[in-house]
């Protein structure tokens, strides 16, 4: 490990700034380099009003559209409508459900975000959509994932689920083109929420992910979960395919895509494992969603996936996959020895695999713990073996007894030439072999060793040990190294901000949001609610929030002259800006019906 990255947990936990409990605890350092401060003070007024739009207008009409669990879990995990959640507050609520939840650096890698699920954190992006975004943004932010998420995991068979599927999930198999929409994604997702962007930008990243999108190549194993994700845990329906019932992140935290989804517009499919082939476009509304009967549904489409997976399928294929993905995996041979590196190239015969090479730094390790002198330092430059059975010997070397391996003169101090099945020959002496927890061999070391096939050269040292796996067979290939321990994979630099706001010193459209906020909330009720509107008009003539706001307040006042010359400005906005329309109607509608409920 490079020793400018070496750092203790609590070194990360001071620079991320994140308050412990036994669930952060057990994150390995890995995860800890993507956790960052909440800061809430930046937050703005103007933040604080989209969060309490947004949540009153979904707790409205989502009580009517949303599975049950959503109202439940939100009075569960301690969201409140009126205010962004603070996540040291929450967190120390959802301990109780099991979970835990940190801050990160918006888009992070899909590998990385499930791994989080399987230690049952939920990651929550603090960042906050713009006024302009309120209905939509494709950039995670703290109404999706905290508004989305976090309230769904109190019901517990969805939480199991959601667990189980970072499990399998992070260890999917990636190709370069996966990484490289990744990037395209979150990089749209920042322009669209920093202020200023063109629109030109803006369509041109958007083409940019259509065309990434048109032309992925064979479909890798992360392409497949991640529509997995998409069509549970981000836009699933749950219930029949005629009655459907909302429990979908994406579609919980979306005022415009909870509404469109329960139209006509929209196919309702039955849920199934063809999920997983059905792409989507992060760029545009959803044309079809899936309907799971049940939560316990979702587990038992993703156990029929991951027995689709190299994970549990291991051979040939898994290891091709691991080749073409260029990155860090482990494949693990049936002897329970785990290999883990960049695997570069192959041997292979009548389908099955004869060789493995990988480049660079690469550790050995059995049932996830890295073997003691087999770690990156002794194999800095790659790691190659021949697998399978000796030709002309029914029995593999793993089930060879001791009597049996001394009879063909696989011993300590014999010099040997193995010939393996497909035209393998190792040759060179034997120094030692180590075996697993049921004494079966898994790795002979020699000294003076040559590798040949067919003629040709592929490992010869007469000054270094040379370890040769054993293993008949491959039996899982997977994403990420056996031993987190024996890699350095702090590559992650934070952002120096989460918040894309400046709230050192508040504007005055922002001072107008506090000021309201203040009388709301009985920390200023001597201000003129009539003369704050009067300053929006002049000032701020297109901003329709406040005055929806102040709007609430008159009708609960009983201000009807107020109510009503605000309700006139509206109206004036609303014709000359149509698309604010729906939202506008919505913001008053929602004002007067719970003037009438509290009447």
């Amino acid at each position: 490990m490079k020793k400018e990255t070496v750092k203790t947990i609590d070194d990360m936990k001071n620079s991320t700034g994140y308050e412990s409990n036994p669930i952060l605890d057990k994150l390995p350092k890995h995860l800890i380099q993507y956790i960052k401060p909440q800061n809430y003070e930046d937050y703005t007024p103007i933040n604080q009003a989209v969060w309490r739009y947004v949540m009153r207008k979904n707790v409205d009409y989502l009580s009517q559209v949303a599975h049950n669990s959503y109202l439940e879990g939100l009075r569960k995990t301690g969201i409140s409508i009126d205010n962004i959640p603070n996540m040291y507050g929450m967190n120390r609520i959802l301990k109780d459900l099991g979970w835990a939840a940190v801050a990160v650096d918006g888009f992070i890698p899909p590998a990385a975000f499930m791994e989080f699920q399987a230690y049952n954190v939920l990651v929550i992006a603090s960042d906050i959509r713009q006024l302009e975004n309120i209905a939509y943004t494709p950039a995670p932010d703290i109404i999706h994932e905290g508004a989305g998420h976090a309230p769904i995991i109190a019901n517990p068979e969805y939480s199991a689920y959601l667990r189980r599927f970072g499990e399998i999930g992070c260890k999917a198999i990636s190709s370069a083109k996966d990484f490289e929409l990744y990037e395209a994604v979150r990089h749209l997702s920042i322009i669209k929420e920093a202020k200023g962007t063109a629109l030109e930008e803006i369509k041109k990243a958007e083409k940019h992910i259509e065309f990434l999108q048109d032309n992925m190549g064979e479909p890798s194993e992360m392409s497949f979960i991640r529509n997995l994700h998409w069509w549970t845990v981000e836009y699933g329906l749950i219930g029949t395919v005629d009655n459907p019932k909302i429990y979908g992140a994406g579609l919980l935290s979306s005022i415009g895509e909870s509404q469109w989804c329960m139209t006509d517009k929209v196919e309702k499919l039955p849920y199934s494992i063809e999920a997983a082939r059905t792409s989507f476009d992060i760029t545009k509304p959803q044309p079809q969603l899936f309907v799971t009967p049940d939560f316990a549904f979702l587990s038992q489409v993703l156990e029929d996936f991951a027995n689709t997976m190299a994970l549990r399928k291991g051979g040939l294929d898994g290891l091709q996959k691991l080749i073409n993905s260029k990155e860090l995996g482990t494949i693990e041979l049936s002897t329970g020895l785990q290999v883990s590196g960049n695997f570069e190239s192959l041997i292979a015969h009548d389908g099955k695999p004869l060789y493995f090479q990988t480049k660079g730094k690469s550790a050995l390790a059995y049932r996830e713990k890295e073997l003691v002198g087999q770690d990156i330092n002794q194999h800095k430059t790659g790691f190659g073996s021949p697998i399978g059975r000796l030709k002309g010997i029914n029995i593999p070397i793993e089930e060879m007894s001791p009597r049996d391996l001394k009879a063909y003169k696989i011993y300590e101090g014999e010099i040997v030439s193995l010939d393996f099945t497909g035209g393998i020959n190792v040759t060179g002496k034997i120094i030692t072999g180590t075996r697993n927890l049921q004494g079966r061999i898994i790795l002979i070391t020699f000294e003076n060793c040559k590798v040949s096939y067919k003629g040709k050269v592929l490992f010869e040292s007469y000054n270094e040990l040379y370890n040769m796996a054993i293993g008949e067979e491959i039996v899982s290939a997977y994403h990420g190294p056996a031993d987190l321990k024996s890699f350095d994979l702090l590559d992650h630099t934070l952002s120096t901000s989460t918040i894309n706001n400046d709230n050192s010193s508040l504007s005055e459209l922002e001072s107008y949001y506090k000021l309201i906020r203040d009388f709301r909330e009985g920390k200023n009720t001597i201000i003129s609610r009539t003369k704050v509107f009067q300053g929006i008009q002049e000032k701020y003539p297109t901003d329709w929030l406040l005055p929806i706001e102040i709007y609430e307040l008159a009708l609960k006042s009983g201000d009807q002259i107020l109510a009503d010359s605000i309700k006139n400005h509206l109206e004036t906005i609303k014709q000359d800006q149509p698309n604010l329309g729906q939202l506008i109607d919505d913001g008053l509608e929602l004002a007067e019906t719970e003037t009438k409920t509290t009447a």
